[in-house]
């Protein structure tokens, strides 16, 4: 088992070294390199695991970050044009907001079946933590690197 999470653990450095040698990435990319590092690491995925987990994995997020867009797209209209919006304008508004948040569950009920036939409940169980715990420390990141807010405590 050592053997695999040192293997792993080369080849993110591998990987994350390369990539640092390469001309900048965007920002979205750099994030996702570290969100698959980081879940990596905390699912402790041996590589057959890792090979049939990241496909699935990757059309689930293709598939939340299209509603997310939209959703984001939606309330930055409403945002835009919030004082001249009737209440009817609102309500809709706030009707699609619900709607992205049920879809976004919808595709959680619809992948949860999918991570089953690839990895552990445990795995899943720690899968839907550690995306919780990434948000969080990107947050923390980002607002370190603002100067909003102090370095968090190690954990």
């Amino acid at each position: 088992m050592k053997k695999y999470k040192k293997l792993i653990t080369v080849l993110i450095l591998f990987v994350s070294s390369s990539a640092m040698a390469q001309e900048p990435k965007p920002a979205r990319e750099k994030v996702e390199a570290m969100k698959v590092g980081f879940l990596t690491e905390r699912l402790n995925l041996s590589p057959e695991e890792a090979r049939v987990f990241w496909p699935v994995y990757n059309k689930y997020t293709d598939e939340l970050e299209a509603v997310r867009k939209s959703r984001r797209e939606n309330l930055v209209n409403a945002r835009m044009n919030f004082d001249e919006m009737t209440d009817k304008e609102i309500e809709k508004v706030i009707d699609t907001e619900i709607a992205s948040r049920q879809s976004e569950l919808d595709l959680q009920k619809k992948y949860n079946p999918q991570f089953k036939q690839v990895l552990p409940m445990k795995k899943i169980a720690k899968l839907y933590r550690a995306e919780e715990d990434f948000k969080r420390k990107l947050l923390d990141l980002i607002q370190e690197k603002r100067g909003d807010r102090k370095p968090p405590a190690p954990r």
